[in-house]
């Protein structure tokens, strides 16, 4: 079994999200306990920081369902990381859903509004995480510690747990800056209670969360030396690199250069190495795998949840797909890849393994129709050697959120960006990825295609339903006023948006319930 940190309940009877956050969803406690007499137990430390950790893959207080975290919305819905991937994917050229839920649909075609239920859960899992962390760092200052007559090994032990809890702040605000632009920035001495918060600007987060990241760096374990599931120096040096990649989005200002020694950091560790299998990376033993940098653990008995990979390995199962060849219990005729994506793939390509067309189109004539569009397993929940995971209904599978072939591209980026480095140390990358895609060097490329669109094009390939594709779209000047893809727009050939969609709406909710904020323009 995976060793990981397992959530609990009790953190949340801690906390009262209305408040921080400005909106009507809160945490109902099962008990009635209070911070002293709480953390009169040594574990209690540990026990909040295994619900921070948890927020990214559950959605409440009792799995899979029945206590959730967000009100307002179906739990399995409301997941972090369900959520998170539907915004990053369902607009792009990448993915289609065929399920009509209110909100959904406009996903697809990028038409969605302030009214969007699925942006709502995802600004409020946002600010739920920072809600969560924010009370943890108040509870365990040196002052508190030593007032509960804290012994040596347990401030040491808690000054790394804090460092873990900012790094997990720093993510979400990163998801945040990078969905919806101006946010509130409230940290640990936000006063509960008080009036709403003020709405900062994305460049303000975004040099708030690159200090913290390096200031946190020193007291967190060396890359691939923490307990897998948790965050180390590698998966800092990798929010890092994401934050300088995309600065000249948040900021106004390239940093690249930044970007790519980021990058480098990762790689130079030594720490971390390409999984000769491709597959193995998306499988229920994908905790073996040298190359993850940072992942969403999930375990099928331990994790159950409809969110997270639950939603991603079921969704895309349908048609006539076998659901019991990928471990699962049945498929619910979902998700699809768009034949955009899809026809950048050769046939000789190792990462084209999840493709099913046996009863499907590479045409999309009805979104609402599963066969309609090339099915894409990319995870599934059976281990490397055949064996189903634990649980049919809920898989062991882990989510890959930061690994070393997307450091790869990204160095080759930043070089080609003009960050420094070697065009000669991007192309090996590249080509280390290709050779392992297609099992040798035939498909290598050549300096001269080594361009800035054959890395987006080999972001596709590389990282397809991995969660970045809105995200790299955006940077590369691709995801609304240029580029067209089926159904973009809600025309079947696709059609141009307009350019206020790189960013999400404020949920109308959060503007009703909070004078300060203003409407992203546009909305």
């Amino acid at each position: 079994m995976k060793t990981r940190l397992r959530t609990t309940a009790l953190a949340a009877a801690l906390l009262l999200l209305g408040s921080a956050a400005c909106t009507d969803i809160t945490t109902n406690p099962v008990s009635n306990p209070t911070g002293a007499n709480i953390f009169n137990d040594p574990s209690s430390y540990r026990a909040f920081l295994a619900k921070i950790y948890g927020g990214l893959s559950l959605t409440g207080q009792s799995g899979p369902a029945g206590s959730g975290d967000i009100e307002g919305i179906d739990e399995g819905f409301s997941s972090y990381l369900r959520q998170l991937w539907q915004l990053e994917e369902l607009p792009t050229d990448e993915a289609i859903i065929a399920w009509g839920d209110p909100g959904l649909p406009e996903l697809n075609t990028q038409l969605w509004g302030p009214g969007n239920a699925f942006v709502a859960a995802m600004y409020y899992r946002v600010f739920f995480q920072v809600g969560l962390v924010n009370e943890f760092l108040r509870e365990s200052t040196d002052e508190k510690l030593a007032s509960r007559g804290a012994t040596s090994d347990l401030v040491s032990t808690v000054h790394q747990y804090r460092a873990e809890a900012r790094f997990l702040r720093a993510l979400s605000y990163w998801h945040g800056i990078d969905l919806f632009g101006d946010i509130p920035l409230v940290d640990e001495s936000f006063a509960i209670g008080a009036t709403p918060p003020q709405q900062s600007t994305r460049a303000a987060i975004f040099t708030y969360v690159v200090g913290e990241l390096n200031a946190i760096r020193p007291e967190l374990p060396a890359a691939h030396h923490g307990q897998y599931g948790r965050v180390d120096q590698g998966a800092v040096d990798m929010l890092l690199a994401k934050l300088y990649l995309n600065a000249a989005v948040y900021t106004g200002t390239a940093r690249y250069a930044e970007a790519l020694s980021a990058v480098q950091g990762v790689i130079a560790s030594g720490a971390y190495s390409l999984d000769p299998s491709y597959k193995h990376l998306f499988l229920a033993d994908n905790h073996t795998s040298p190359e993850i940098i940072f992942a969403i653990p999930f375990d099928g008995l331990h994790t159950q949840t409809y969110g997270g990979m639950t939603f991603l390995t079921h969704a895309a199962v349908g048609g006539n797909m076998n659901p019991a060849s990928y471990g699962l219990d049945g498929g619910w005729w979902g998700v699809r890849v768009r034949p955009e994506v899809y026809n950048l793939y050769s046939g000789s390509d190792r990462r084209a393994y999840m493709f099913f067309t046996n009863g499907q189109t590479n045409d999309i004539n009805s979104i609402g129709n599963f066969t309609d569009g090339v099915g894409a397993p990319k995870y599934q929940n059976v281990t490397s050697g055949g064996a189903p995971g634990s649980a049919a209904g809920f898989p062991d599978t882990d989510y890959p959120m930061f690994r070393l072939g997307d450091a790869y591209l990204m160095y080759a980026e930043a070089v080609l960006r003009g960050g420094g480095g070697t065009r000669a140390q991007a192309l090996a990358y590249v080509n280390a990825l290709r050779q392992r895609a297609f099992g040798d060097a035939s498909q290598n490329i050549t300096d001269a295609q080594l361009t800035l669109d054959f890395l987006k094009a080999e972001r596709a390939r590389e990282l397809l339903w991995e969660g970045h594709r809105r995200t790299d779209l955006i940077r590369f000047g691709q995801f609304t006023t240029a580029g067209v893809w089926q159904w973009k727009g809600n025309v079947k050939a696709g059609t141009t948006t307009q350019g206020f969609r790189n960013l999400y709406p404020i949920p109308s909710s959060e503007l009703g319930a909070n004078p300060n904020l203003h409407q992203n323009a546009g909305y």
